[in-house]
């Protein structure tokens, strides 16, 4: 089974996206699930994970609307409010009850608090999720996002806790060294997993290709192992540097040399384990 574990839905007129403002372009419009669905057909893609755009419920609604209708999409990563326990639990309880709910992300890195992660009332907002057995994608694009992660990891030992991006490793200026070594203690901690999503922005949006992703791709999976890594194409936020096919295409490309088995796990196999995807 071929899985994208991170793509988004939007419409400017139902839901507040706080992030989504005109000088983004062509992502600044609605985009709906019969705009992508041929394009995951042409890729192969049998399932993908619908994952939240806005730190709000209506947009969480939606999704799970959505979900009800199309059977590819495999699972969704929601919101509630971390930081209201009552609250939260409430939410994660009804939810919960949706057959295609896994778990739960915060668009931290609009917080202005760059320490919002390792709060007290969202460490145990963590609990709730651990308890019930759901997961927490970390949108990890900033240093200091990327070192809270041990903490919440020891914090939630059996949370399933999911890097977005790789973190968004520094591939357009070709480095390596601090980002490799922040996610080398993130790997540190089993319950840690890596998502191979979003590269293609990292890198220069004119011009990138295989090449410019393999070696932060390798290192994912060095540092985490296949089993611990997954594939996610970012649509739409992808189109900003070119779109879908090419993101799968060059993924693809990166991948190869790998055993089948290897490939299999990062393009489907750890992410039917890790959401549950059937």
């Amino acid at each position: 089974m071929r899985i994208d574990t991170h793509q988004h839905f939007w419409n400017l007129a139902k839901v507040e996206y706080t992030w989504l403002v005109p000088a983004y372009g062509p992502i600044y419009a609605n985009f709906a699930p019969q705009d992508l669905e041929p394009q995951l057909k042409a890729a192969g893609i049998d399932r993908t994970v619908l994952v939240q755009s806005a730190n709000n419920n209506e947009d969480t609604v939606s999704m799970l609307t959505q979900a009800e209708c199309y059977e590819w999409i495999g699972a969704v990563v929601g919101w509630v409010p971390l930081y209201d326990h009552h609250e939260a639990a409430k939410l994660l309880d009804r939810y919960g009850k949706h057959p295609k709910w896994r778990g739960v992300r915060h668009l931290n890195h609009e917080e202005p608090d760059p320490d919002w992660l390792v709060r007290p009332d969202v460490l145990q907002g963590l609990k709730l999720l651990e308890e019930r057995d759901m997961t927490f994608d970390v949108v990890a694009i900033f240093p200091k996002h990327i070192g809270h992660v041990p903490t919440l990891a020891e914090h939630a030992p059996k949370l399933k806790i999911i890097i977005d991006h790789l973190a968004k490793p520094p591939i357009k200026e070709k480095k390596m060294d601090e980002w490799r070594a922040a996610m080398a203690r993130c790997a540190q901690y089993p319950n840690v997993y890596a998502k191979i999503s979003g590269l293609n922005t990292a890198a220069d949006w004119q011009n990138w290709s295989a090449a410019d992703l393999k070696p932060y791709i390798d290192a994912a999976i060095e540092l985490f192992g296949v089993d611990r890594c997954m594939f996610g194409s970012d649509w739409p936020v992808a189109i900003l540097a070119g779109d879908y096919a090419k993101v799968w295409r060059e993924t693809n490309e990166a991948l190869k040399g790998r055993s089948q088995a290897e490939i299999d796990a990062v393009l489907g196999g750890t992410a039917q384990k890790v959401y549950r995807v059937e």
